[in-house]
């Protein structure tokens, strides 16, 4: 191996973000940030890193596996590399902003490092933005984050969006009752995950007849909002229960009341990912791809103070990115060399992009335009006039 070629090689899930897309990238997450300012959420700017045991708190805990960490040579601490940003709004509406007017909306977007990929997300490092609405706990604040996520990534150009809302502890209030050894814990969370029903029916003599049915019946209440709300209404639920699933109805009635035309579908028993969620949930998908453009749902947040009830999103810009319609090539002029400097400013501020000439000897016309075709110009300043390059 050459060694340019060896310091170009990125450990794995790592990759450079080259011309056009890095533009693309930072444009589309512009316009999302501005769009969730429009809704009244502040931006927020968190570091890199963070000590340990801040940003791996409560909730936080979940993330600990994927969390890369360093010793802090100043402090002598352990830091750790923010696996999501999330963790770290949470922590600042719960420390720095804890005296700011509830409900709080916090906006956000920056990179994210991970120690381990998925098969639908290989990628190691990769872009976030999203929102937080913090101190608010009815179906409301449910409703606005889902809401403005669809409305966001359709501002930008998104098409065909569906959301997945799911109930990844109503499981857990089912079989609160229940005592399972850790194995027959494990064994229920893969079946449930896997959709296993019978799986599931293999502890009924551990978890007993009406948990046992409870759950069976989840997992056939999967589909469209409207024919698995009916199925999940019929389940036999404790009142616990049955409070989260009079939440998760109201939060489909919001949302279709004020925006009928987003495809919405159930998942009740869908866990994988939201292992900090603590109510409603949902996932974003768009027809084009295979994996999700964000995931959200409700929380409890906090940094060094009492927990607060919450709810966000947040959205993948490398799974956002595949769906944006391409854009189309922006128009670069080549200035010859000799160009005036108040023409150049004159020409980018009417939305040019300017490529000026750097080498004396392109002399002739010949050479000019055989220099602007090489530097993948559209046009050509020539005689003080703007030629497009055919």
């Amino acid at each position: 191996m050459s060694d340019i070629t060896d310091k170009a090689l990125l450990p794995a899930g790592m990759q450079d973000g080259l011309p056009p897309e890095a533009a693309r990238e930072a444009t589309a997450a512009a316009r999302l940030v501005s769009h969730f300012d429009a809704w009244g959420y502040g931006l927020v700017k968190p570091p890199l890193m963070e000590f340990e045991e801040n940003l791996l708190y409560g909730p936080g805990l979940a993330m600990a596996e994927q969390t890369f960490r360093v010793q802090d040579p100043i402090s002598q601490r352990m830091l750790a590399l923010r696996p999501d940003m999330t963790l770290q709004v949470a922590r600042i509406a719960g420390s720095r902003l804890s005296h700011s007017p509830r409900p709080l909306r916090l906006a956000y977007s920056g990179q994210v490092v991970r120690v381990k990929g998925s098969q639908l997300r290989p990628e190691r490092q990769f872009g976030q933005v999203g929102a937080e609405l913090i101190g608010a706990s009815g179906p409301a604040a449910d409703v606005e984050v889902v809401l403005m996520a669809v409305e966001a990534l359709e501002s930008i150009g998104t098409q065909n969006l569906s959301v997945d809302l799911g109930l990844p502890t109503l499981a857990a209030l089912v079989v609160q009752d229940c005592v399972f050894t850790n194995d027959q814990a494990n064994d229920l969370r893969t079946a449930l995950n896997r959709k296993d029903s019978a799986g599931v029916a293999a502890l009924g003599e551990v978890m007993g007849e009406r948990p046992t049915a409870a759950l069976l019946a989840m997992l056939n209440a999967v589909g469209p909002a409207g024919v698995a709300l009916k199925k999940l209404n019929a389940i036999d639920l404790d009142s616990d229960a049955a409070a989260l699933r009079a939440h998760l109805a109201a939060v489909i009635s919001g949302i279709l009341s004020a925006n009928p035309r987003i495809q919405l579908t159930i998942d009740p028993v869908e866990n994988r990912g939201f292992e900090y969620h603590s109510g409603v949930t949902f996932a974003l998908f768009a027809r084009a791809v295979k994996g999700e453009l964000g995931r959200g749902g409700r929380y409890e947040a906090g940094g060094v103070g009492e927990l607060e009830n919450a709810t966000g999103f947040t959205l993948f810009m490398d799974t956002v990115l595949e769906v944006l319609p391409k854009s189309e090539g922006r128009t670069r002029v080549f200035l010859p060399m000799g160009t005036p400097a108040d023409t150049a400013r004159k020409l980018r501020a009417e939305g040019w992009c300017t490529i000026a000439a750097l080498d004396a000897s392109c002399t002739t016309s010949s050479d000019v335009e055989a220099e602007a075709r090489r530097l993948n110009c559209t046009h050509l300043l020539e005689n003080g006039t703007v030629r497009e390059l055919n």
